[in-house]
């Protein structure tokens, strides 16, 4: 059984920063891929950013380009999101799931998920 508990969430100003962690069970964390998600009120889930098992290859939503970044500690089998320069638009639930191989930005594409954790951005 997989396990994902994302935390780091919570209130933050624009233009603050906050780090995303997500903490994983079992002890494949290391042979698949990881990634971001997220979800704004009334709007479809979208692609944040992943990372690859290794942590050598990583992609981004054109939107967090240059502003987030997405890296891994296997050893800890923990993912983390730094997202920097926040800005209202970033407000939305938080998700981290566990993909397979590729870089995929397709949520279908992920098979298991965590609870999620709030981000809001006061402007």
């Amino acid at each position: 059984q997989v396990r994902l508990v994302e935390s780091g969430g919570g209130l933050v100003q624009a233009g603050g920063s906050l780090r995303l962690s997500c903490a994983a069970s079992g002890r494949t964390f290391s042979s698949y891929a990881m990634g971001w998600f997220r979800q704004a009120p009334g709007k479809e889930r979208e692609f944040v950013a992943a990372i690859s098992r290794t942590g050598g290859s990583t992609r981004y939503a054109d939107s967090g380009k240059c502003r987030f970044t997405i890296s891994r500690d296997n050893a800890k089998n923990t993912a983390y999101l730094q997202m920097n320069s926040l800005t209202p638009e970033g407000t939305a639930v938080y998700y981290c799931a566990r993909g397979g191989v590729g870089l995929s930005g397709y949520k279908y594409e992920y098979p298991y998920w965590g609870q999620g954790t709030q981000v809001t951005v006061s402007s």
